[in-house]
């Protein structure tokens, strides 16, 4: 077995970066919003089976595809039942740990078409590389009012 060869953390940065932002961002807010027609199998292509999601008000394994493809659907319908078209960025982080691991944080405001929220959170997103490339492993959420991560989490003494 070889060894992989060691890319800089910065491109590694670059990499997780851009698949977030330039593609899954956009292509789940496409589906959400119903300008792409994809089932919600396609966020699969995004996260991993297993996957942990957990929010403020508790946690939960979503242990295969069909799970992981059901609750992006009960997500993404709520969304739309409330006119959900666009999400907003006002403050995110990315953290490589290695070639194979990194972290994404943002916070998320959900709109509607005349840009009224939805609702705003904190979002941690844990990736991992697969052989089919950048995988989300857990999930952590929080309702919050925040425009910054600093202030956006509970912090401990």
């Amino acid at each position: 077995m070889s060894k992989k060869e060691i890319q800089p953390a910065t491109s590694v940065q670059d990499e997780v970066t851009s698949w977030f932002f330039d593609d899954y961002l956009p292509t789940w807010v496409g589906v959400a919003a119903g300008t792409i027609e994809r089932g919600p199998e396609f966020i699969l292509d995004y996260w991993g089976a297993p996957l942990h999601y957990c929010t403020d008000q508790g946690g939960q394994w979503l242990p295969d595809a069909s799970a992981v493809a059901a609750f992006l659907e009960q997500t993404q319908s709520r969304l739309r039942a409330q006119g959900y078209a666009d999400t907003d960025v006002p403050d995110h982080d990315v953290r490589v740990y290695h070639d194979d691991g990194a972290a994404i944080e943002v916070i998320w405001s959900r709109r509607r078409a005349d840009q009224t929220e939805i609702e705003r959170l904190a979002a941690h997103f844990e990736l991992a590389r697969s052989p089919a490339g950048w995988r989300m492993v857990g999930i952590q959420t929080s309702a919050t009012t925040a425009d910054k991560l600093s202030e956006a989490w509970l912090r401990s003494s």
